[in-house]
């Protein structure tokens, strides 16, 4: 059920509520399919019975409907795979943040001059997290491989304790033999140890050589817990999926908190390159 927090100007709201919304926001008719998700917002005084959206959701959905900058955030762990994200209008920031197990997300406002520390807490960036000392800053396999020893924290097979899983991770490491020491131990350590693995990618719309078109930036990085954080330089980011393969070189960089700040501030663009992505944006009314 949809709900909201008038102090801290937050929603609680499913992908059906946006789209109810969305729709009704735009001036459009609501599909049949979404009648329920259309009820549960009427019940709980977010819309009228004409559907007029109640004023407390206009700066939330005025930045959904035209963000000039979206941000998005995917993250996987142990309780499966979470999406957020951010997205920056002209006057209002608003950033939704999934739960594990969960439909609703939540959706808040966040002060403009904040968005930079708020994406850092949502990847949970720590400045006291030093991480241990580890026998390499720098580990390069494959992506097939990777995933050999990721599909155990996945459930693919029975770990009774911590050293079963992080036995049963390295047995899966070294299954192709492409990984030697001290890199076997050591990715082996990584994957039982991971926290979260997480991607940042921003987009805008730009203008570019006379030609409109969407630009990009984004960074993947693992949180290993006490053996700290590493930046995946390899896959790049942004990248499409479709390019990534078995065989794609796979290379993990250890990197420290402050240089994971510096990657998040660097996803926004710069005042050119923004003023001029909301110079192009059609006007309303």
């Amino acid at each position: 059920m949809p709900s909201f927090d008038i102090s801290r100007c937050r929603f609680r709201l499913a992908d059906e509520h946006v789209i109810v919304l969305s729709e009704l926001a735009a001036g459009d008719e609501v599909p049949d399919e979404f009648a329920v998700a259309r009820k549960e917002l009427l019940d709980r005084g977010l819309i009228d019975e004409d559907g007029k959206l109640s004023p407390l959701l206009l700066p939330l959905m005025k930045t959904v409907l035209n963000p000039g900058v979206v941000i998005s955030l995917e993250a996987a762990g142990r309780q499966g795979k979470l999406h957020h994200g951010m997205l920056i209008g002209e006057a209002h920031v608003v950033a939704h943040e999934a739960w594990p197990g969960v439909t609703e997300a939540e959706y808040s406002c966040v002060e403009p001059k904040m968005l930079v520390w708020k994406l850092a807490d949502m990847v949970n960036l720590q400045q006291s997290s030093a991480g241990g000392d580890t026998a390499l800053s720098v580990v390069e396999t494959t992506v097939s491989t990777v995933e050999a020893g990721l599909a155990v924290l996945e459930g693919e097979g029975f770990v009774r304790s911590a050293d079963d899983e992080r036995e049963a991770i390295r047995r899966a490491l070294a299954a192709d033999g492409s990984l030697g020491e001290p890199a076997l131990t050591l990715v082996a350590d990584l994957i039982s140890e991971l926290r979260s693995s997480w991607r940042l990618t921003s987009a805008w719309q730009a203008h570019h050589e006379g030609q409109d078109g969407v630009e990009t930036r984004g960074f993947a990085v693992w949180d290993c817990g006490p053996l700290g954080y590493w930046l995946r330089e390899l896959p790049t980011e942004p990248v499409p999926a479709e390019r990534i393969t078995p065989t794609s070189t796979f290379r993990l960089v250890r990197v420290d908190a402050k240089t994971i700040w510096t990657r998040i501030t660097g996803l926004l663009p710069d005042e050119g390159e923004l003023g001029h992505a909301e110079s192009r944006r059609p006007r309303q009314g």
